[in-house]
């Protein structure tokens, strides 16, 4: 016996996406919709989306559990097509004509072989909201290199040498991040798109590329750049231009931020809590200004009272004084804090009918007034393509 799934919206009962999507940009976004109540209909080839065998792709143990492709997946249902196939090719016809929204972040040139570019695709079917995810957009010489987010989202945007280490060396960030970030931004545009198709009955194309979300997302370095000519990396955390703005080490070991932004502001709490209220008076401390221009010797005072104490001490201390500050937590410690458990922030998938019950992390959005539960259970690979084509037969047979 399964326990209730958590209720969705009124306003996508009966709204249906097709997803012909693989990895993470376009499955995460249309995750989302299935948690918020959607018919996620997720078209995979026969061997399946690739993102559920990453394990076996990285060389670890193929067979254990993915989290990843849960967190992108849940709640959607599974067909098989293999779309070189005319009849199958046809299915997929037939399921956007019924369609709300599709969504895609297979590569142009792919699409385009499949008869699914995106102009003409609307053009058949004129009420669609087209979604197209994709590394660099669907014009100039790249439309159709191929990447992942850490090429498109991270390294061509800029973000990763604007966050390089004190050596120049480029950042080499966590998987999936430029990814989901990047299906936030799809989900908006289609939903953009989804108030226009009800208002007006007509759909259109929506694109998103990583490139352009990573360039987005390091807009005020590229705005100096292009107003200054010129813009300043990040600095290592011993020249950090805003030294209330940076981490530091307690004495067992556990950083910590300090995230006073207005410097002015918060140097009274953070000297009193520190136990060191005389620092106000040393001239390198005396307003914003010259607490940037000395910043390596305000960092290493700060440095040598914080390591004095375990962070504990500090949090205490932190609270009575009304500093401003955050713990850098490990993945361990994140999936147990309790102000996230408290904001819904970690859930539980069904288990379906395998009967294994994952804990996962929760979409970014709360709404009102609707009754908690799990999210409805991962699809195994075309778990529901006869269901989906009996619905698909029956509703032709109706036409």
């Amino acid at each position: 016996m399964t326990a209730d799934v958590a209720e969705g919206l009124s306003s996508f009962a009966g709204f249906r996406v097709i997803e012909l999507g693989v990895w993470v940009a376009a499955p995460s976004a249309a995750a989302l919709l299935a948690d918020w109540g959607a018919d996620v209909i997720k078209v995979e080839p026969p061997v399946g989306d690739p993102m559920r065998q990453v394990f076996g792709s990285l060389g670890i143990e193929s067979d254990m559990p993915n989290p990843a492709f849960a967190l992108d997946n849940r709640g959607k249902r599974s067909i098989t097509l293999n779309l070189r196939q005319p009849a199958d090719r046809q299915h997929l016809e037939d399921l956007l004509a019924t369609a709300d929204v599709f969504i895609s972040n297979l590569r142009p040139d792919s699409l385009d072989g499949l008869d699914l570019e995106a102009a003409t695709t609307v053009a058949r079917h004129p009420r669609l909201v087209y979604c197209s995810i994709s590394g660099y957009g669907l014009r100039g010489d790249d439309r159709n290199r191929p990447t992942y987010d850490i090429g498109a989202f991270w390294a061509r945007s800029g973000l990763s040498m604007q966050m390089a280490d004190g050596e120049g060396n480029p950042l080499n960030a966590r998987g999936g991040i430029g990814d989901h970030i990047t299906g936030l931004a799809a989900l908006a545009g289609l939903l953009a798109a989804v108030m226009e198709q009800r208002a007006t009955g007509k759909g259109r194309v929506v694109e998103v590329s990583l490139l352009r979300t990573g360039a987005y997302v390091l807009g005020w370095d590229l705005g100096l750049q292009m107003t200054l000519g010129k813009v300043a990396r990040a600095e290592s955390r011993d020249k950090n231009q805003a030294p209330l703005m940076n981490p530091y080490q307690a004495s067992d070991g556990r950083w910590f931020f300090f995230t006073g932004l207005e410097a002015a502001r918060h140097i009274g709490a953070v000297c009193r809590a520190l136990g060191h209220p005389e620092l106000l008076d040393d001239p390198r401390f005396a307003d914003a200004g010259a607490i940037r221009r000395n910043r390596t010797e305000v960092i290493a005072i700060l440095d040598e009272i914080v390591a004095k104490e375990p962070l504990e001490v500090w949090a205490e201390r932190f609270e009575e004084e009304g500093v401003w500050w955050a713990p850098a937590q490990a993945p361990a410690e994140v999936v147990t804090d309790a102000q996230l458990l408290a904001n819904h922030g970690i859930v539980e998938i069904d288990g379906g009918s395998a009967g294994i019950v994952q804990r996962s992390v929760n979409g970014p959005v709360t709404f009102s007034g609707l009754a908690a539960g799990r999210c409805a259970p991962v699809p195994a690979l075309g778990q529901h393509t006869e269901e989906v084509l009996s619905e698909l037969a029956g509703r032709v047979g109706n036409s």
